[in-house]
């Protein structure tokens, strides 16, 4: 098993396509982190501030265990947010965590 950083990047004005989806996203990381392969994950906010309002968000970093980049690519692909269309672009890349130990 080896860490794979997935970075989505939002369409412009994705916030209530988020929202829908939202539910069905944070079910599919409840499973990673459930088996202990999540390390983190979150959205990226449009503007500089924690609750970013009707700013919405610019993307998300899931960084999570997978066997192999082909399987992490799939995991990616079959997220609701690019089913929904709030995701224009996926990012799936080899991870190796080094701090903290």
């Amino acid at each position: 098993m080896m860490f794979y950083a997935i970075v989505g990047e939002d369409v412009v004005d994705s916030l209530q396509a988020r929202l829908a989806a939202r539910p069905a996203h944070i079910e599919r990381l409840k499973i990673l982190q459930t088996e202990g392969r999540l390390l983190l994950a979150g959205p990226f906010p449009a503007i500089d501030a924690a609750d970013p309002g009707p700013a919405g968000f610019s993307g998300s970093l899931i960084v999570a265990e997978f066997s192999s980049l082909d399987e992490a690519k799939q995991w990616a692909e079959a997220d609701p947010y690019v089913a929904a269309g709030v995701y224009h672009n996926v990012t799936v890349r080899p991870f190796r965590k080094v701090l903290p130990a």
